[in-house]
């Protein structure tokens, strides 16, 4: 939006001696032009705004005119910048360039250089590897929708593969383990429910709107928690998966075994999502124990290695 878009340049300007046009242009991702003209409708709402000539031009706001910025201390806005860009990788809009522009503009002119550099020694980065790549368009479309209070629909597939239509009101967005969930209340089960984006396809801003339900936002909370039995399963890994199984089981669950091995005592659900997850590790990870666990894994295993077959025999067959 153009007004914050000009907030964010006074902000820029009473922090600063002086900055440049194109400086302006990169920031906020518009054209020189909108730029000279962001600057004058600055300097027509009567902040006084002085424009240096030459090479090492640019533009300023009169000395006498600025103010004393004290709200925020050097720590307070390298955390800022630090969340802020981890919301960038997932979550792009003018909106949030602004928002980076307004931090940055509390940041004096002699500690720019500093502060960046803190910023960047950390990198909180959101999105996978190989991903969905209309999930962002879809994030954006759903922001809109709450902001807006539109329905959305869409076409829906569920962990088991089951797929419907629904039409919901939607109410929160929410980013857990790097992948982006919308909660709302759904019109055909009459109930608040949990769609995972990435399995969200078709999806359309409507143009009715709802009166949105007076709710208790952290009892939304209770659609991430499952009902599905969580077991514990032992796990023989191979040295380079140690950080790793630390990360998911706690240092005090994984134990050295002989031969760069080790023992790993991992939280396990019963379904298609972990049973994959742990055989993308191929032989670098063997399950132990339970006894059904296990063989369920060597049934999976050796589907697989059917289906290969199956084709290599296809093709030798031509």
């Amino acid at each position: 939006m153009k007004i914050d878009r000009l907030v964010s340049i006074i902000m820029l300007l009473l922090e600063r001696k002086k900055i440049s046009a194109p400086e302006l242009a990169e920031m906020f991702e518009i054209n020189l032009r909108t730029v000279y003209r962001d600057i004058e409708t600055i300097n027509q709402a009567g902040i006084p705004i002085i424009t240096y000539r030459g090479a090492n031009g640019g533009f300023g706001i009169m000395e006498e005119y600025k103010i004393e910025k004290k709200l925020f201390t050097i720590s307070d806005i390298t955390a800022l910048l630090i969340g802020l860009g981890s919301i960038h990788s997932t979550m792009s809009s003018e909106e949030l360039l602004n928002t980076m522009a307004k931090v940055k503009g509390l940041i004096p002119a002699e500690q720019m250089k500093d502060i960046e550099l803190k910023s960047n020694q950390i990198t909180i980065d959101h999105t996978p590897w190989f991903g969905n790549k209309s999930v962002k368009s879809n994030v954006q479309k759903i922001k809109t929708a709450i902001n807006e209070n539109k329905f959305i629909a869409f076409r829906y597939i569920d962990r088991l593969g089951k797929k419907s239509q629904r039409k919901i009101e939607p109410y929160r967005l929410v980013l857990k383990n790097s992948e982006w969930f919308i909660q709302g209340y759904c019109t055909t089960r009459e109930d608040f429910r949990i769609f995972a984006i990435s399995n969200i396809s078709s999806l359309k801003l409507l143009e009715d709107t709802f009166v949105p339900k007076d709710i208790d936002y952290q009892s939304l909370d209770i659609y991430f928690r499952t009902d599905r039995k969580n077991i514990t399963i032992k796990l023989l890994v191979d040295e380079s998966l140690k950080d790793l199984m630390i990360e998911f089981c706690g240092e005090e669950k994984v134990e050295p075994y002989g031969n760069n091995k080790f023992i790993a005592y991992f939280p396990f659900v019963e379904d298609d999502y972990m049973y994959s997850y742990l055989l993308r590790f191929g032989q670098k990870c063997v399950c132990l124990e339970p006894e059904n666990v296990r063989s369920e894994f060597i049934k999976r295993i050796k589907n697989s290695l059917d289906a290969y077959e199956m084709y290599e025999n296809k093709e030798g067959s031509q």
